[in-house]
């Protein structure tokens, strides 16, 4: 199989995409003026252990709370985790709603000396392209001069995501994914859990072995983690244990098939590390982070033009609340962009 990393860059934003074939099959989101911190190696104090949950609650350096769980701190002495005490911890898995960064103690004897009179961040992790990159044994190739440089990536004068790539990014964050002959799957994402909707149209239940291959898809390439049930089309529940063995071996390494609830609905647990493409394209800081592509999009057919963003003004609130994204704006365009709060936009347009 033939793999690739597609970094497309824009002001405060880098979109990556894992090509397999052609095809993309993972998108993630890098955001380098605040990466989601996995991978990170900081110095956390032990603020308290609280015992129902198995584990500590700890002070991170930029003044979120992380959890180290006992069974990733096992093999140090009680003393040296005790509360008030500070250690060397690498983040595991991102913040999650209103759950911090899970932590880990099992840190490199190096690592494991390293000290300070505060919580610091210690190391910061590289690049998530170079991660995946060294994950899948696959070469980096990105529209940008700066990042081909950091990443030892080639580069592209032509934007990296064309429009097909585009066209499958933007199908990625929307909730409907559309079937041949008129069938449909639909993802919503809960607080509790991802329900996925298989609607057969007018195929009928043979739709859905087709359907779950896409779903499996889906799964990946929006990085959907924790709890999944999936709601096949048409059949009775005790006919859909026969889905099962095909549609496991759809799923790749980080999920698994737990089995089939009491309604007939497929149970999957997949495993979170970054946050999934639905919750880092959601809220007013993306809108405004597609605001600033197109911005720059549009800079590029009018060298030196000073560019108007209308907005709605939780935009431009997001914008001016991080001033180093129109900074990276102007750094790239050459031009300032002017910004207006528009009570009658609900996004944003380009003038």
């Amino acid at each position: 199989m033939k793999r690739e990393i597609l970094v497309a860059a824009a002001p405060g934003e880098h979109r990556i995409a894992l090509l397999e074939d052609g095809r993309a099959a993972e998108f993630r989101i890098h955001r380098p003026h605040g990466p989601d911190g996995v991978g990170d190696l900081v110095l956390a104090r032990i603020l308290t252990h609280a015992a129902p949950l198995a584990g500590s609650f700890c002070a991170l350096p930029d003044g979120a709370t992380g959890f180290l769980p006992d069974s990733e701190a096992k093999h140090l002495d009680k003393n040296a985790r005790s509360e008030g005490m500070l250690l060397p911890l690498r983040i595991t898995r991102a913040a999650q709603g209103s759950k911090g960064p899970r932590l880990t103690a099992r840190v490199s004897e190096e690592e494991a000396r390293l000290n300070g009179p505060s919580p610091a961040l210690l190391w910061r992790a590289p690049h998530l392209a170079l991660r995946l990159a060294a994950r899948h044994q696959a070469p980096i190739r990105t529209d940008s001069r700066a990042l081909a440089a950091s990443l030892r990536a080639g580069f592209s004068e032509t934007p990296v995501f064309d429009d097909a790539i585009e066209t499958a990014f933007e199908e990625a964050c929307t909730p409907t994914v559309a079937l041949p002959g008129g069938a449909s799957i639909s993802i919503h994402p809960t607080p509790a859990l991802v329900a996925i909707d298989i609607d057969s149209g007018p195929l009928g239940p043979a739709v859905n072995a087709a359907a779950l291959e896409t779903v499996a898809r889906q799964i990946r390439l929006r990085d959907l983690a924790g709890a999944i049930l999936i709601d096949p089309a048409g059949l009775p529940a005790k006919q859909r244990a026969a889905l099962a063995p095909g549609f496991a071996a759809a799923l790749d390494p980080l999920a698994r098939l737990v089995g089939l609830t009491g309604l007939g609905l497929i149970e999957v647990q997949r495993a979170r590390i970054h946050p999934p493409l639905y919750e880092a394209m959601t809220g007013p800081l993306a809108l405004a982070l597609a605001a600033l592509r197109k911005a720059a999009r549009e800079a590029r057919h009018r060298p030196g033009a000073r560019l108007t963003l209308h907005a709605a003004p939780r935009v431009v609130d997001a914008l001016q609340a991080n001033p180093v994204l129109l900074e990276d704006y102007t750094a790239e365009t050459g031009a300032a962009l002017t910004l207006v709060a528009d009570k009658h936009e609900t996004r944003f347009s380009i003038g």
